[in-house]
């Protein structure tokens, strides 16, 4: 197995990015944060607000990005736009 240089700055990096593609097709749905909470099992914005602006740590995990995917009707990997994970 390779060794990775991802740092923790890459990770957040990277998780900030799926936040704003999660933000931007959400919005071109025109579905608020609130619906699509409900939609995935929530009762409140919390997850979905924190999450798409990566605030204190939070962030989606796969759960949360496939059941989004779904409710937006989207394919998964539609979040992972723009990210380049690949050795420097």
């Amino acid at each position: 197995m390779k060794d990775t240089s991802i740092t923790d700055t890459d990770m957040q990096n990277i998780y900030k990015k799926i936040g704003f593609n999660v933000k931007r097709i959400r919005k071109l749905k025109k579905v608020s944060q609130l619906k699509l909470a409900l939609a995935i099992g929530h009762k409140a914005v919390g997850t979905i607000s924190m999450a798409e602006l990566c605030i204190n740590k939070k962030h989606f995990n796969i759960e949360h990005l496939v059941k989004i995917a779904d409710a937006l009707e989207v394919d998964l990997m539609d979040f992972f736009q723009e990210i380049d994970i690949k050795p420097k």
